[in-house]
């Protein structure tokens, strides 16, 4: 017993301080140099007085002495060029890669003079975050580009992109020692500094998740060799014209802005017939989430185009080699953008988008169904009743869906419409699995009523509808008893206080 309460008295002793090393390390350096009066402050401070450095001089601290190693990595403000943000981002992974992922979000500002600056933050789920929008002009230059996710060997960059301070500073680490970066986000990329970024991207050969956004310059974005990405997010780039990718595991594919010219180089890894066939059938696009958010409207010209998966090596007679998917036609454009999406579990689609296919692909007899969809969010720009139609028309090609969310957004793009939906399909077919549908964006009570009244008999059980208006709380279809008694309608929209249950918004709606 005596020793273990001595045992008990002597742990609080043995705990300390994380700055105490700090300090003692200081006073170290101070007993050693008794002239140096600098070194012996917090790291806070001189962290402080590196930000008033130029890069150049900065990096060179680390060799003032080993109070001052590695110190500059610390500042949360740097000056120098884009180069050199590349270098300090570089650098801050293979430090991660020796030590541990931070527990919290750590990042640095790098300004570049002229009101220019890099934000970098660095996430605990190997997320790394570049943002240029700090003094980003709205109307910036107009650039291409080229972002090749597989770079050659450093040794075969091309000029500028030797960087030899990449290579003196940070010392190729084996893969299975690097830090695993997997998931990218390129905010605000200008003409100036999209090509150190595409550099740079060699060293993350293990990313997955790829989101460009807010790019005001870019005209025409070419993703290549994206063998590893599993997601890719392009959204708010409003000039851009064209986007191609090409890759072989795209899972999600998430977009927001205009419909523009679209090239799908998919890349076939079958390993039998069998899966041949369907990755023909599917263009070899494997989506299980889609956001095709065009309410801007489409281009005057616009394409859906696919470059078909090589032929199975076994099987000579069909499809052999690779060729091009060409959308001459609109009904051809149509169909491929349909068979990319029909196995999605979470889409995201425009009433006007839909309606074109329908008008352009009547000839099927509409043969696509989307058996695996789970959760739809439906944008528009009116809750007319041929806008109403036309989504009924869409659910009835949802069989298995459990969550329906319906923005109306004025701004939204509206296509000259036809009576066909109200001609072919009538009456409405029950969702077994439907859970609820929150609607949003209805300023027109009378109007959401009766969208609400059409959408009830989709119900197999009591009905779940939840209105959610700008600034307004939440509320709930309920039936009124009263209302029933005296032979009206028995439903109508309440405000509650506290909800029964929480029901989260759509996965593409916080983006």
């Amino acid at each position: 017993m005596g020793k273990k309460s001595m045992m008990k008295k002597k742990s609080p002793e043995t705990e300390h301080d994380p700055d105490d090393n700090q300090r003692k390390t200081a006073k170290e350096q101070l007993n050693m140099d008794p002239k140096d009066f600098i070194s012996c402050f917090p790291d806070e401070i001189l962290c402080h007085i590196i930000t008033f450095l130029p890069f150049e001089s900065a990096v060179q601290t680390t060799f003032l002495s080993t109070r001052w190693k590695d110190l500059w990595k610390k500042a949360r403000v740097l000056h120098g060029t884009i180069e050199d943000a590349v270098v300090t981002i570089l650098s801050l992974l293979n430090d991660l890669a020796d030590l541990h992922p931070p527990r919290n979000k750590w990042g640095f500002q790098f300004n570049f003079g002229h009101g220019r600056a890099l934000f970098a933050a660095i996430a605990p789920n190997n997320t790394l975050h570049l943002d240029f929008s700090a003094g980003e002009h709205k109307l910036s230059k107009s650039f291409d580009w080229l972002l090749p996710l597989n770079l050659p060997k450093r040794d075969k960059w091309p000029f500028p992109y030797k960087y030899e301070k990449i290579l003196e500073l940070n010392t190729p680490l084996p893969t299975d020692q690097q830090f695993k970066i997997k998931a990218l986000y390129l905010i605000s990329v200008c003409r100036l500094s999209r090509k150190a970024l595409t550099s740079m991207v060699s060293y993350l050969p293990f990313l997955e998740s790829l989101t460009i956004a807010k790019c005001n310059g870019v005209q025409s974005l070419d993703i290549e060799n994206a063998a590893r990405l599993q997601k890719l997010t392009v959204m708010d780039c409003p000039q851009l014209e064209y986007l191609c990718f090409g890759g072989s595991c795209l899972k999600s594919f998430q977009y927001r802005g205009r419909l523009v010219c679209f090239r799908f180089n998919v890349f076939c890894n079958c390993n039998s017939y069998r899966s041949w066939l369907s990755c023909v059938h599917h263009r070899g696009l494997y989506l299980e989430d889609a956001m095709l958010d065009f309410r801007q409207g489409p281009l005057t010209h616009w394409t859906w185009d696919f470059k078909k998966p090589s032929s199975y090596t076994h099987y000579y007679g069909l499809y052999k080699g690779s060729c091009n998917c060409g959308c001459t036609t609109l009904f051809q454009c149509f169909k491929s953008i349909l068979e990319s999406i029909d196995g999605v579990e979470s889409l995201t689609l425009c009433r006007w988008l839909f309606e074109a296919c329908f008008s352009n692909l009547s000839k099927l007899n509409f043969e696509f169904c989307f058996n695996e969809l789970k959760e739809l969010w439906w944008i528009d720009c009116s809750m007319e009743r041929r806008n109403i139609n036309a989504l009924l028309c869409f659910l009835k090609l949802c069989p298995n869906l459990e969550k329906l969310y319906v923005t109306i957004d004025p701004k939204c793009y509206d296509l000259p419409s036809t009576e066909k939906f109200s001609a072919i399909f009538a009456g409405s077919d029950k969702l077994n699995n439907l859970k609820f549908v929150k609607l949003k964006g209805c300023a027109d009570e009378t109007k959401e009523m009766f969208l609400a009244r059409r959408l009830i008999p989709l119900f197999l059980r009591t009905p779940l509808i939840i209105s959610k208006q700008d600034g307004r709380c939440l509320r709930y279809l309920l039936k009124v008893p009263k209302l029933e008694k005296k032979g009206k309608y028995p439903y109508k929209f309440k405000m509650v206080e506290k909800p029964p249950e929480i029901y989260p918004d759509h996965v593409h709606m916080n983006l």
